[in-house]
């Protein structure tokens, strides 16, 4: 913009003295970019406390007639609708302020909430792979296992597995810290060195919680549509042994989409976290590449409620 035919400057194209501005906490992106995060966390906030607000809310209203599995679909939107009410309001403010607010206490607040609820949403997809392979390849196994409690049980062991492992950063096993972006908190070491404790807490999380579980995610999914394709491909004239067939193709589609979109969201974002862990510098990616590739990851908490209403039965 010009007054009097000279160009202002830019300190006063954007209202600087608003935001925090120090070392420690700038971001480091452009106005553009914090701008198009800022916007798309709002939407996702709305988004998912829509979606899994009317998942929690139909199963409310129609357990009864629901089969006991569904009770992991229903802890798997919960756990996103904790994170979408909890934590995005905070990523909210540190994008509309430019800078992370609250300090290293909200930080590890946020570490560890975030910590715990993607956790939980991992080894809850994982269980859920694990029922949908013992259900179409080992029935005998599966029809002990889907019981009630037994269910209940397992959400209650995924919940405390999840705030056991990711509280050791509290204790000094591990720490949580500004990405590099400084507008969201992950596990990670020291600012100058990384002790061997906390390499060792990184690379068990990075193991039993990412790899493992995508492994377990992804091979018997598909195995189960190989075996789902052959059973379809069978001529039968029974109308409800068809129709049930019917009814486990969609239940497949279903999870297979929920799988397949949670691996592709939260992989990358897990393989970079864990390699800025050994370089600090972060020069191996862009600052906007850390904001687009954590968007991507909490996306999964958006799409999960239309994947069961459009493609699930029971919902």
């Amino acid at each position: 913009a010009r007054t009097g035919g000279s160009v202002l400057p830019r300190k006063a194209r954007f209202p600087h003295h608003l935001f925090k501005r120090n070392a420690d906490s700038w971001s480091g992106l452009s106005w553009m970019h914090e701008s198009v995060a800022l916007f798309s966390t709002t939407v996702k906030f709305l988004l998912s406390a829509v979606g899994n607000g009317m998942v929690l809310l139909t199963y409310q209203r129609s357990r009864k007639r629901m089969g006991a599995s569904v009770v992991l679909y229903v802890n798997l939107a919960l756990a996103d609708l904790s994170c979408c009410t909890l934590f995005y309001p905070v990523s909210i403010a540190s994008y509309f302020q430019h800078a992370w607010q609250g300090g290293s206490a909200s930080c590890a607040y946020c570490g560890f909430g975030y910590h715990v609820l993607s956790l939980c949403s991992m080894l809850t997809v994982t269980a859920i792979s694990s029922l949908r392979y013992l259900k179409v390849c080992n029935y005998s196994f599966y029809a002990v296992w889907t019981k009630a409690a037994n269910m209940q049980k397992t959400c209650c062991f995924i919940w405390l597995v999840a705030a056991v492992w990711s509280s050791f950063p509290l204790l000094g096993w591990g720490k949580y810290i500004l990405e590099p972006p400084g507008l969201s908190c992950i596990v990670g070491g020291g600012d100058n060195q990384t002790s061997v404790s906390d390499t060792v807490y990184v690379v068990c999380s990075f193991s039993l919680f990412t790899l493992i579980p995508f492994l377990i995610i992804v091979v018997p999914q598909c195995q189960i549509i190989c075996t789902v394709a052959r059973a379809s491909c069978q001529v039968s004239g029974e109308r409800i042994r068809n129709r049930m067939n019917r009814i486990e193709k969609r239940l497949t589609w279903m999870f297979f989409c929920v799988s397949l979109g949670f691996v592709m969201a939260w992989f990358p974002y897990t393989m970079v976290s864990f390699l800025f862990f050994f370089n600090k510098g972060h020069q191996y990616m862009a600052l906007w590449g850390f904001v687009i590739l954590g968007l991507l990851a909490k996306f999964s908490h958006v799409y999960n409620p239309f994947i069961y209403f459009f493609i699930n039965l029971g919902f």
